[in-house]
């Protein structure tokens, strides 16, 4: 169960996120793995070819998450990592929307995915059937993980979510880094059954300013952020 947290504001909008997965799943670092989308910036799932989150030279950011009970591939499904590559070949977070938007959910496990520019976020909640479901995040601080965005009956949700509402976004590398007791809502995995917080991210994306993209290669909680080099 992944994690993303976004901070909406007039100013722009500011994004961290958790990476949870199985750890013999071989990924890479983000980086411009894909000729055929110049100035696209993701992470690699190197078994699907995908990527859980990436950022495009315009500043569209996107990243999907697991809904409940789907980790991992389904005979006759395709790779959700496909989903942000497909939206990351459109200029804004609106047109990458409108496009996500008319694809068949029931050709994927259900998903979140989340798309965003300096201007507009949204969620998109594919159920298996029909097409995604559209939500636009308003001004605030939203977290999303494997149900509905701010949905408190999440343990991960609840616990946490009121901390990244008090903080600043300048801070939240420290609030990923939570991996303390209980297991059920710990937002830094430790290892545990093969599974656990592999990477996480810190993205900016000022309406007066460059994107940024700060990335821990590890769990935050024993892994330090380091600056991606963005060919935006």
């Amino acid at each position: 169960m992944c994690s993303i947290i976004l901070r909406i504001e007039e100013s722009g909008i500011f994004i961290a996120a958790n990476r949870d997965e199985m750890l013999n799943r071989p990924w890479a670092a983000p980086g411009a793995y894909w000729p055929k989308l110049p100035g696209v910036i993701a992470g690699q799932d190197k078994t699907a070819g995908g990527t859980w989150m990436g950022l495009n030279r315009d500043g569209v950011m996107a990243a999907v998450l697991n809904r409940h009970g789907s980790l991992g591939p389904a005979p006759g499904k395709r790779s959700r990592g496909e989903l942000p590559l497909q939206a990351l070949a459109h200029p804004t977070a609106e047109a990458a929307v409108s496009a996500i938007a008319r694809l068949d959910a029931g050709a994927y496990r259900s998903f979140n995915l989340v798309i965003a520019d300096c201007e507009q976020a949204f969620c998109l909640s594919g159920l298996e059937q029909g097409v995604p479901v559209v939500s636009e995040l308003g001004l605030g601080t939203w977290m999303i993980t494997s149900g509905e965005p701010n949905e408190l009956k999440l343990p991960r949700i609840a616990r946490h979510l009121p901390k990244f509402e008090a903080a600043a976004w300048k801070k939240w590398s420290v609030l990923l880094a939570d991996y303390g007791p209980p297991e059920d809502s710990a937002l830094s995995i430790p290892p545990q059954h093969g599974f656990g917080t592999v990477c996480a991210s810190l993205v900016a994306l000022p309406k007066d300013g460059v994107p940024s993209w700060d990335f821990a290669a590890g769990a935050p909680h024993k892994t330090t952020f380091a600056a991606v080099t963005l060919s935006l």
